[in-house]
């Protein structure tokens, strides 16, 4: 099993259609016993959230968010955690929307936070 996601912060490697999360969103993990929750931030999202289980390196959680526009939606993503060469946090996700329609892939990975959080 890869090491834990608590205090990890990830972001996309790509951006995602326009109004969704993208290469400026932030994810800050947290993670205890099974448990995985986030809270992330940055590019069209004003506020997002995370929460669902860990078993071994398969991530399975709900996610909410509040966009720029005054929108929100939730959906729901499977992820596979995985080592990158490098030694950073991958994940790789299957997502579907549940307040709208759209599905996709996308893969996020672990940077370093900036001098001021971000």
């Amino acid at each position: 099993m890869a090491r834990s996601l608590d205090g990890l912060v990830l972001a996309p490697v790509a951006d995602q259609a326009p109004g969704q999360v993208g290469t400026r969103t932030r994810f800050t993990y947290h993670e205890k016993d099974g448990e995985i929750w986030a809270d992330y931030t940055g590019g069209d999202v004003v506020r997002g959230h995370l929460v669902g289980t860990r078993r071994g390196d398969r991530l399975d959680f709900r996610y909410v968010q509040l966009k720029r526009d005054g929108t929100t939606s939730s959906g729901h993503c499977v992820s596979q955690v995985v080592e990158s060469a490098d030694g950073r946090v991958r994940l790789e996700e299957t997502w579907e929307w549940e307040s709208q329609a759209g599905s996709g892939t996308s893969v996020v990975e672990q940077v370093e936070r900036g001098p001021d959080g971000d």
